[in-house]
C-alpha cells in the first residue's frame, strides 16, 4: 500500500500505514500559518482491502465544527467525486472505505486543479467577448489573471467577481466555471442581454499559490488574503494588491466574492450592513438580490448565515466590506457548504462541484435582475 500527496493541491502526512484498517495520518499546516483543514491524498491499495483512515489532528484544525456531520469525498478517476462514510469523535476524523479499484483519491471537497484553472481561463479567451489579462505575479511567481468579459460603454455597469481567496474553498472556482461558461454562451438570452448593460471582471482564483500548495486559507506566505483589503502589499499579499489596483482603474458597481463555509450546511450571502456608508438604497439592493435568488433556485436561502455586523462595525479588511465601502456599491460574500445543502440533501455526492457550477449559472440571472438598479 502506498499513500501520497505529492501532486497539485495535495496535503497529508503519513504517520503509520502498516495496517490498512488503522492508517494514521495528519493534515499539514498552511505554510507559516496555524491554519489547516484541507486534505487531498491518494491511496494505492493493490489488495483492495477495506481502509480505515484516521486524521489524527482533526480535532485541533481551524474549524472543528466543520467535521460534524461531514462526509469526505473520494474519486477513482478525479472527475466524479462521491461521499464516503466519515465520522468524528472530537479528536480524530475517521474515513472508512472499501475500494473497488487499485487506486483512489480522497479530499476535503472536489479539488479544482491549477491545470483546470489554466484550461478555464484560456478556453474563455477564445470568445470574442473575453480578454485574458495578467495583472502581475504571486509570491511563487504564478500569474494573477482575470477575465474581462464584455466592453465598456456609456451607461454600462462594471461588475466584479472574485473567488477562492481561501484556496481550500474549491467550490468557489467550480461556481466561477459555471458562471463564466454561461456568461460566454452566445445562445443564452440572459448572457447576451446583460453584456449589453455591463462589463464583467472575473478572477476565478485569487490564490493560485495556496491552491497548488494544498493550503486551506492562506497564500504562500501564510497570509489570509481576506484580511488584507485595507492595506495590501506586494510583499505580503500581491494577489489582493494587484486586484485592488485594477479595481481603482475600472471602478466597481457590484462585487461578489465567492467562498465556502466549513460549518454551515447552506448556501447564503453576507452583506455590508456594518460599513459606515450603508444606507436604505444599499439595503434595498441587497434585499432585491436575495429575493431574486430565492425565486430562482431552492438551493439558496436567507434564514441561516452569519450574524450581521452592527452599524459602523464592519471589518473593512474583508474584501466585500472594503469594496462596498470604497465604491459605495452592492457587494456580497457568497458562501457555499463543504458538507451538503441540508435543504436539498444528496447522500451520494452532498454539495458538489456540479451543484456549485449550476449555482454559479443561477447567480447570473440574479445579477441580470438588479443590474439596472446599480448606481
Amino acid at each position: 500500500m502506498q499513500i501520497t500527496a505529492n501532486f497539485d493541491s495535495g496535503n497529508i502526512r503519513v504517520l503509520n500505514a502498516e495496517n490498512p484498517e488503522n492508517i494514521q495520518l495528519e493534515i499539514e499546516h498552511d505554510n507559516q500559518s496555524e491554519f489547516y483543514q484541507w486534505f487531498h491524498f491518494k491511496v494505492h491499495n493493490t489488495e483492495r482491502s477495506p481502509l480505515t483512515m484516521h486524521l489524527m489532528n482533526a480535532g485541533k484544525s481551524a474549524y472543528v465544527e466543520g467535521w460534524h456531520n461531514y462526509q469526505a469525498v473520494a474519486s477513482y478517476d478525479r472527475e466524479f467525486w462521491f461521499r464516503v462514510p466519515t465520522s468524528f469523535d472530537g479528536d480524530k476524523l475517521t474515513i472508512e472505505f472499501e475500494p473497488e479499484h487499485d487506486s483512489v483519491y480522497f479530499a476535503y471537497f472536489a479539488p479544482y486543479s491549477y491545470e483546470r484553472h489554466q484550461d478555464l481561463i484560456h478556453n474563455a479567451q477564445l470568445s470574442p467577448d473575453c480578454q485574458l489579462q495578467v495583472l502581475g505575479q504571486t509570491l511563487d511567481g504564478r500569474d494573477m489573471t482575470l477575465l474581462k468579459i464584455g466592453e465598456e460603454g456609456e451607461g454600462k455597469k462594471t461588475i466584479w467577481l472574485t473567488a477562492r481567496q481561501h484556496p481550500g474553498e474549491t467550490m468557489a472556482e467550480w461556481f466561477m466555471e459555471g458562471f463564466i461558461d454561461r456568461l460566454l454562451d452566445e445562445d443564452d438570452g440572459v448572457a447576451r442581454a446583460i453584456l449589453d448593460k455591463a462589463v464583467f471582471y472575473c478572477v476565478p482564483n485569487m490564490n493560485p499559490d495556496g491552491s497548488v500548495r494544498g493550503h486551506l486559507r492562506t497564500n504562500a506566505k501564510g497570509v489570509n488574503l481576506n484580511r488584507e483589503w485595507q492595506t495590501p502589499s506586494m510583499e505580503n499579499s500581491p494577489e489582493v494588491y494587484l486586484v485592488v489596483e485594477k479595481m481603482h482603474q475600472t471602478g466597481v458597481d457590484m462585487h461578489l466574492d465567492i467562498h465556502g463555509d466549513e460549518a454551515l450546511p447552506y448556501n447564503f450571502v453576507a452583506g455590508c450592513e456594518g460599513i459606515p456608508s450603508y444606507d436604505e438604497k444599499h439595503k434595498a439592493l441587497e434585499d432585491k438580490f436575495k429575493q431574486i435568488l430565492l425565486a430562482i433556485t431552492p438551493e439558496f436561502q436567507d434564514e441561516k448565515g452569519y450574524d450581521k455586523d452592527e452599524p459602523g462595525q464592519a471589518n473593512l479588511t474583508v474584501g466585500s466590506n472594503w469594496v462596498g465601502e470604497t465604491f459605495k456599491c452592492l457587494a456580497y460574500t457568497i458562501e457555499m457548504p463543504f458538507k451538503d445543502n441540508i435543504l436539498l440533501p444528496d447522500q451520494h455526492v452532498g454539495w458538489s462541484d456540479t451543484r456549485s457550477s449550476l449555482f454559479g449559472r443561477d447567480v447570473l440571472t440574479a445579477i441580470f435582475h438588479v443590474v439596472d438598479d446599480l448606481r
